[in-house]
């Protein structure tokens, strides 16, 4: 319907911004130069047009309809009941006229209101178009836009914490006080590039051949390897990790699995090979998204059905991220557990049934976490061990804190990863050069392009393909 349409259109536009369905009220969100003009045109009563800005105005959305099936005379007829939120220039989401339309729920009467839009004169919206036109505007800056996908995304309440501080901005200040300084230093190198030999000094022709404010770099410099170094954690709290529950049959597998999913999901029995296939469910472990996965009990079967499921099991332990390997505490250490853990990496070992066979003193194995699948004992300590298994490393650790709840700005997409890194590039090359003394002229190109795509982050610099590529990527009525 708006295939023919670019995101520099001005035309306005509409979109549900609620899914259809079984609801009690459904939200169709407009703007454009010409909004309210244009609704007045199907709304009564039509006060609408005069209304001030930040104020909800009742009454209904109105259409025209056939008198007959051969008559060219239609009459006015209502199609819905609304409550319509008016939001004048610039005090709006996008900077422009732009109201939400609160109409009924279920498909039918979203449905009767947007074709009457779509008759009076609005388009179907492209996605991500709303925050495109509110960044075009100078509403938000490309960090905030970004922010307001990761924030839909969000697959925890940890996700939409860190999601919202890029929202309220601390991305864009932490990257603007950075281009700022580095600003500074470009500005100092380009003042000698500007004077010719005979207007400089002896004092000034000695420093010349010296990167000023050198110090200003460097602090820039670690401010942006912190931001880089920062994206690994982001990217579990956005991605998620995949965990798979993994051990010998009837270690409990399925029992903890239904524990951490604080839920029924998998049949537990005291037969072995219950699980004949792996079964999975998304929860979240100390704000981690974590996609949880049983599998089937790992030995050797002439059963044709299990032996599916425990090939099945074990394709998936090697692009697992983590896995939770459980020994039946009632019969310990088996030949076969040894056999499976041994030089295996990415692996936390579980004793489990540690309420009635508690871990033997002297056990020769380090680091092992007695928990109860079935009272749930030691299930926090086997959260921590998970947090501390799946925490990145970089230079041995990142800071904890940081981990748990960021106090300072973190970088929430790769395009912004790939920029820092590129700015960061520049930068060093830049440093290096002035270490080898090597001419200003040769060095200030680089921290202009440091500074280029800092600025990239922000959409301060930005070219129209990369914005519609960027804003294509959201969803229809953001």
């Amino acid at each position: 319907m708006c295939a023919q349409y670019n995101y520099n259109d001005e035309s306005c536009i509409a979109a549900f911004a609620t899914v259809m369905g079984n609801s009690a009220l459904t939200l169709i969100r407009c703007s454009g130069k010409d909004s309210i003009t244009l609704i007045s045109s199907i709304f009564e009563p039509e006060k609408i047009k005069d209304a001030p800005g930040n104020t909800v105005i009742h009454g209904w959305i109105v259409g025209d309809e056939l008198k007959s099936n051969t008559a060219a005379e239609k009459k006015r007829v209502k199609i819905d009941e609304v409550l319509v939120s008016v939001f004048r220039s610039p005090k709006s989401y996008t900077g422009e006229e732009s109201l939400d339309i609160c109409c009924h729920g279920g498909a039918a009467a979203g449905k009767a209101v947007m074709a009457a839009l779509n008759a009076a004169g609005f388009r179907g919206a492209l996605p991500g178009e709303f925050t495109f036109r509110a960044f075009m505007n100078g509403k938000i800056d490309l960090t905030r836009s970004e922010s307001v996908m990761e924030l839909v995304s969000a697959k925890t309440d940890a996700s939409r914490r860190r999601a919202v501080m890029r929202l309220c901005g601390s991305l864009e200040k932490e990257i603007n006080e950075i281009k700022e300084s580095l600003v500074r230093v470009l500005a100092s190198a380009e003042i000698y590039l500007d004077y010719s030999e005979d207007e400089i000094s002896a004092d000034q022709d000695e420093a010349a051949g010296k990167l000023p404010d050198k110090d200003t770099a460097l602090a820039a410099l670690a401010r942006l390897k912190k931001l880089n170094a920062s994206w690994q954690i982001e990217r579990i709290y956005q991605e998620g990790v995949l965990a798979v529950i993994a051990g010998r049959p009837n270690a409990g597998k399925s029992s903890l699995f239904n524990m951490l999913l604080k839920e029924d999901r998998s049949i537990v029995t005291d037969v072995p090979g219950t699980t004949r296939d792996w079964i999975e469910a998304n929860v979240s472990v100390k704000g981690i998204p974590v996609r949880l996965v049983d599998t089937a009990g790992l030995r050797e079967t002439f059963d044709p059905v299990e032996k599916i499921g425990v090939e099945r099991s074990c394709k998936l332990l090697e692009e697992t991220d983590i896995i939770l390997y459980l020994i039946d505490g009632e019969r310990g250490l088996t030949d076969e557990d040894s056999k499976f853990i041994t030089n295996r990496e990415r692996c936390l070992l579980v004793w489990n049934k540690a309420d009635i066979a508690p871990v033997p003193r002297l056990y020769p194995l380090a680091d092992i976490l007695p928990v109860s699948a079935k009272t749930g004992a030691g299930l926090d300590e086997l959260y921590e061990a998970f947090v501390r298994a799946v925490l990145p490393r970089n230079g041995g650790k990142l800071d904890r804190q940081f981990f748990d709840e960021p106090s300072s700005a973190s970088l929430g997409t790769v395009r912004q990863k790939n920029l820092v890194e590129n700015a960061c590039a520049f930068l060093e090359e830049a440093l290096d050069m002035a270490d080898k003394n090597e001419p200003l002229d040769l060095i200030a190109p680089l921290l202009r392009e440091a500074v280029n795509s800092l600025g990239e982050i922000t959409g301060e610099v930005s070219t129209a393909d990369i914005l519609e590529e960027m804003f294509s990527r959201f969803c229809v009525g953001k």
